[in-house]
């Protein structure tokens, strides 16, 4: 028996889990009978309601996650799921391009926040993704699986429901996600690449990420699809997912993304391009990346799942009137 409640004392969400057992889990370790008979929570948080006291085995406390378990003890689990947050539902119109009882992948524009945070308190995609599916408040990050940055656009997934969450952050952490972006970046780049260096927070500038060297480990893919005078549009697969990775790693390598006004420069070298070209590229006023496309594996089904999404109107027009190079 699960049953969920809010204590507006503890202001949480507690979950409440009465289970027996079954035979088959003679022998194992506690947290390890539990990850199989609550598939739908990760073996840490099971780990973490153990340890902070929240279960019982046959009615006494057990605070031994390596507790040998014989089969057909009954457990009762008393644990937190997340603080709650003061999120709230708003209409804000929301570009779906897939969705069942399990997730939602949705097309994110260029300029809106991904969830809420200081600064932007509000009108966020939560916000929105809350008025579309309500269930996501029981959820961390509303089923928020990753992120993608204010000033940039396209497909993110969203978990519906507890099991859906644990298969796709694992699956996330196991880099089966896959993530393909397109960008425009300074200067001519190889037609193949691979960049690995660490990522870590900026030692001087917090609010921006660098290159370090004990920094964690970052991996980007990318292939050259055109070239111009001083500008490059590439196609980008992440291996690793850092926070700013694609952004940090282009403007190490000296390539940084066209319109990122933290890691990028003022244009240089627009050579001969026409009026209207050169009007287009100093007013593009965000770092010129789309999240295009993914692919994983359906949680529930196990079938595969690729999404993608057209190129936004404002990096199709600057792509267009760049021409044929």
């Amino acid at each position: 028996m699960i049953t969920e409640q809010v204590s507006e004392q503890t202001v949480c969400d507690t979950i409440t889990i009465e289970k027996i057992l079954p035979t088959a889990c003679l022998g194992l370790r506690l947290d390890q009978a539990l990850a199989q008979v609550l598939p739908d929570f990760s073996r840490s948080l099971l780990q973490q309601w153990i340890k902070q006291g929240g279960l019982t085995l046959d009615g006494q406390p057990c605070t031994r996650a390596t507790q040998k378990i014989r089969g057909g003890e009954a457990i009762r689990i008393i644990g937190q799921l997340r603080s709650k947050e003061n999120w709230s539902a708003e209409d804000i119109p929301l570009d779906v391009v897939y969705q069942d009882q399990d997730l939602i992948v949705v097309n994110k524009p260029a300029g809106l926040v991904t969830h809420p945070a200081t600064g932007h308190p509000s009108h966020t995609l939560v916000n929105a993704l809350l008025r579309h599916a309500p269930e996501l408040e029981h959820l961390p990050r509303a089923g928020l699986i990753h992120r993608l940055d204010k000033d940039t656009s396209g497909l993110l997934v969203v978990a519906r429901n507890r099991m859906s969450h644990h298969a796709l952050v694992a699956a996330m952490q196991a880099r089966n996600i896959e993530r393909q972006y397109l960008a425009i970046c300074h200067g001519q780049l190889a037609d193949n690449g691979r960049i690995d260096a660490p990522i870590k927070r900026h030692p001087k500038n917090r609010i921006k990420m660098a290159v370090v060297s004990h920094g964690k480990h970052a991996v980007t893919h990318f292939q050259v699809i055109a070239r111009w005078q001083h500008l490059s549009l590439v196609k980008i697969k992440l291996e690793t997912g850092r926070t700013h990775q694609i952004r940090v790693h282009f403007a190490h390598r000296r390539h940084p993304l066209l319109g990122d006004k933290t890691y990028g420069k003022k244009l240089y070298g627009l050579g001969n391009f026409n009026n209207d070209t050169v009007n287009l590229l100093e007013s593009f006023q965000r770092q010129a990346l789309h999240a295009q496309s993914l692919h994983l594996i359906h949680p529930r089904s196990q079938k595969s799942l690729t999404c993608s999404t057209p190129i936004p109107h404002d990096l199709q027009q600057l792509i267009t009137s760049l021409g044929a190079p």
